[in-house]
């Protein structure tokens, strides 16, 4: 009898770290969906000054590299069936993820994947946040600037829309998510990030 209600306990257990977990991406998806709305026009780029990518980073670096990607797709499907977690500034749902910040959006499920497999892979320090957070701003503009590049077919026009506008800022975003989850880092423990 002491058998089973041991297995009683185990299997809520693990229905409940299943539905933490589900808790955990859906929560990361919603916030960079609000991290999408901190945001600025910039005349002269199609492409938003936005809070979105420190969100981004947040994520991966939080939640680690399995959940950060799946928050990010989780996020890329509630924006392209038109719930509105994209920037204000753009076109709504599905017709987003061809415009001109399609290669930015499509790289966040790579970006949080990442940087979580950066930080989650070694000791919970300042420095390696920020690595990871590089490596994964890296990926970032890999994939917006080489989006925007087929979209205009111009190496100068792509790095004018989406690299000029945004370096000082991304270099803080950078510098504020590192600092931020090492801060934080005890509220997701090193096990749970490697689920």
């Amino acid at each position: 009898m002491q058998a089973s209600a041991v297995q009683v306990a185990q299997g809520r257990n693990r229905a409940l770290d299943v539905a933490l977990q589900i808790a955990l991406i859906v929560g990361a998806s919603l916030f960079v969906g609000f991290c999408a709305h901190i945001s600025i026009a910039i005349s002269g780029t199609p492409v938003p000054l936005t809070v979105q990518n420190l969100g981004v980073l947040l994520v991966g670096l939080a939640l680690g590299s399995r959940r950060g990607f799946a928050a990010m797709a989780l996020y890329l499907a509630e924006g392209a069936a038109g719930l509105p977690v994209f920037s204000p500034f753009g076109a709504p749902g599905l017709a987003r993820l061809v415009g001109p910040t399609a290669g930015f959006l499509l790289a966040y499920p790579l970006v949080a994947g990442l940087t979580g497999y950066i930080f989650e892979n070694g000791k919970a320090t300042f420095a390696r946040a920020a690595r990871a957070a590089v490596a994964g701003e890296l990926v970032l503009f890999a994939l917006g600037l080489s989006w925007l590049y087929i979209l205009t077919r111009s190496v100068a026009q792509a790095l004018s829309f989406g690299l000029y506008w945004f370096i000082f800022a991304e270099i803080m975003k950078v510098m504020f998510a590192a600092g931020m989850v090492r801060s934080w880092h005890g509220l997701f423990p090193q096990s749970e990030q490697a689920q």
